[in-house]
This record gives structure tokens, sequence and C-alpha cells, in this order.
């Protein structure tokens, strides 16, 4: 047997196979980017350029902190944080409505950060959907906070829950972390759930989509009255819904979205007749000069890791992460990527939300999302920062 012939042989298999959570997947996918792609009718709240009117000088924040922000290359706020860091520095809650790669993540970190260095006796939880965004989340505060003296600590599942219990007993600042790892210490007594001034729920849409709403209403019900709530989401609809209801008291609502996908990513459509030469063809397009750092995402773990190993043996330097890889294995080829060792990341959907990565040229859908919203969020990781950007999208 051929390996092509294996390859698409194994493919027609996962068609049918469970996604982890009992459900069938279907063979044909509800979702034709072919109807969303260049559509008028996208959904736009435009917000230029112009309309920022602070600068970081005018926030009322140490002259460390400050440095650090340059430090990172930071010259002038995004449309995000320009609207959201007063109202944070004020105390007030938030709701803010964002496209993936705005730079919201800065837009509550620098507020909670100068709020811990006035107040010492300030605590943040910060809620995420994946492991990859809770990391992410972590490094920025770390270059935001040197010489600050603030300490944190990362509860994520795939790694040791004792080094974590070592660092929540340094009695940290920050708490960053997943909801199942955060239950897990909550009821283990490791956390204090009370004693937390803020809390930050990222990506709360895509919390949902994967079935946390449970643990996010639990984790909510824990929490002390009397606290500062900030919310952030690209999309605010159905169950999303009921998390604010009982999460933010009397909100500001902060809306910076600039159509659902950005203007700078060029995106096409590539149909196929057949997996083998779905393969073919991104060997063809791989090859291409302008490919220069590729992100693919496909639907199963089995697939993603098979696509990786036939991409190896023809010859791309390729890593793939997904929910059967540990931690330090997702963390060190997400790092590899990061820093060009390899150009070709393949992936499921654990990286489509929040990761970012920077200089993504291209993605690519070799196999198609199971939403719009699944969509966006993954061709939003090329195009980042104003910078252009390209999405391919295979179809049948």
């Amino acid at each position: 047997m051929s390996k092509k012939y294996s390859y698409q042989k194994r493919n027609r298999r996962d068609n049918h196979r469970t996604n982890g959570k009992g459900r069938r997947f279907q063979k044909v996918r509800s979702f034709d980017p072919t109807s969303f792609i260049g559509s008028s009718s996208q959904e736009s709240y435009s917000v230029k350029e112009t309309e920022i009117i602070n600068t970081f000088n005018d926030f009322k924040i140490s002259d460390t902190l400050l440095a650090n922000i340059y430090s990172r290359g930071y010259k002038n706020p995004t449309p995000i944080q320009d609207k959201s860091i007063l109202t944070i520095l004020a105390g007030q809650d938030l709701i803010g409505i964002a496209n993936t790669g705005t730079g919201k993540t800065a837009a509550f970190l620098i507020p909670l950060i100068q709020k811990v260095i006035t107040t010492r006796n300030q605590k943040v939880l910060i809620v995420t959907p994946t492991r990859e965004l809770a990391i992410q989340i972590e490094d920025e505060l770390y270059h935001f906070s040197k010489k600050l003296d603030i300490n944190s600590a990362l509860c994520i599942g795939g790694a040791s829950i004792n080094r974590q219990i070592g660092e929540l007993r340094r009695n940290p600042s920050f708490v960053i972390g997943t909801p199942g790892r955060l239950i897990d210490l909550i009821r283990n007594r490791k956390i204090q759930p009370a004693y937390f001034t803020a809390v930050v729920l990222d990506e709360t849409d895509r919390m949902v989509d994967i079935g946390f709403i449970k643990d996010i209403q639990y984790i909510v019900s824990l929490l002390p009255k009397e606290r500062q709530s900030l919310f952030f989401s690209a999309t605010v609809d159905g169950k999303v819904k009921e998390i604010i209801q009982s999460f933010v008291n009397n909100p500001v609502i902060v809306s910076v979205k600039t159509g659902e996908t950005a203007g700078n990513i060029s995106q096409n459509t590539i149909r196929v007749a057949h997996v083998g030469q779905k393969v073919d063809k991104l060997h063809e397009l791989l090859i291409q000069k302008e490919y220069e750092k590729v992100l693919i995402f496909g639907r199963t773990k089995h697939g993603v890791q098979r696509l990786s190993e036939e991409l190896k043996d023809r010859g791309f330097k390729s890593g793939a992460i997904h929910g059967n890889k540990n931690q330090n294995q997702r963390s060190r080829i997400l790092e590899q990527f990061k820093r060009n060792q390899i150009r070709i990341l393949i992936a499921t959907d654990v990286a489509s939300r929040g990761l970012d990565i920077p200089n993504v040229s291209h993605v690519i859908n070799f196999d198609l999302p199971e939403s719009q919203d699944a969509y966006v969020h993954r061709i939003g990781r090329t195009g980042r920062a104003d910078k252009k950007g390209v999405a391919i999208t295979f179809v049948n």
C-alpha cells in the first residue's frame, strides 16, 4: 500500500470519529467559507486610528511600567487599549469586544499591574480557555512587570500540580489558569477565590464553545461580590450572555470590532477533489517562496499528527500541536515556531484563539472549521498588528 493511499484511507475513517465528547463528526461540514469570504453583510464596528486619543504617557502608570511597555515595542495604544486602560484603572467593570490580534492582553494587564503596585494586597485571577493562551499571558505579564516585584502562578493542566501549589504558596498577585486546573486547586483549598479583588475572563466565547460554561459559572459563584470584573470576548451571544449577567456589575462596554475578519487578510479558497489531492496541493503551496511562516489547521488530533509526519517525509521542517501531546511538547514546538526554527506548524483549534505568534505569513485551513466563528479566529493568527496576511481554505 502506498503512503498516499494509506493517508487517504485513514482520513476517510477520521470523518466519522468522535470529537472526544461523544459527538460524531459529520462528513459534510455546516460551514462553507465561500459564502462568507468577501460578504458585504459582515457586521462592522468601524474604529479608525484617529479615534485613539491617548498615548501611554497619558495614563497614570509608574515610570518602570511605562519603560517596560516601550521596551516591548509598543509605541501607541491600540483602540482596545486606549478605551480600556482608563476604565480599568478607575476600578469599573468592563466588557471588551474586539477582534483577535487587537492587543487586548495588554489592555487588561497594564492597568492591573499598576493597581497591584499601587495597592499590594490586590489579587488578580485570569481565566483562559487554553493552556497556550495562559502561558502567553504569563509571558506578557513577566515582561510588563520587570523590576516591579510581582509574582504570578500559572495553573494549567498537563503540567506539575505540585509545582503550581508551590507557586501558590508564595501568595502571588496574579493567578493565571484554565478552568479545569483552577477548579482542582480550589477544591483542594490551594486557591481561595474569596481573596481575589479582580477577575478576568479572557476569550469567554471560546470557553463556552469548548464546554467550560458550568466550570466558569462555578468559579464565578465562589468569587467575592466586591470585585472588579473584566470580560473579554470576540462575540457576545447565547450562553455567553448568561455568564455576563452573573459576572459584571454596571459595566462599561468597549467594542472595537472592525468587521468579522481583518481587512488586511487576503482570503481565498482552493477546491480539491479528494484528500490525496489536498496533500499534493499543500506541497505545491509550501514550496513557494512567499510561504515563509505557515500555520495549518486540521480537524482531528490524529489527522494533524499524520499530516505533520507526511510533510516531514516530504522534506519540510514542521511540528504539530494537539491534545495528545503533553504540555512540555506543545510549548517546545510552539516556541520553535515562534523562533523560526520550524516554519510550518500544524494544529487543531487549540491554536486558533488568543495566541500571538509573530509574522505568520499564511494560515491554511487544511480541514474546514466547524463554524464561521472558528474560521474567523483561525485566520486571525495572520495579519496581526496591521501586517498583511493570507488565509487559504481547502474545500471539496
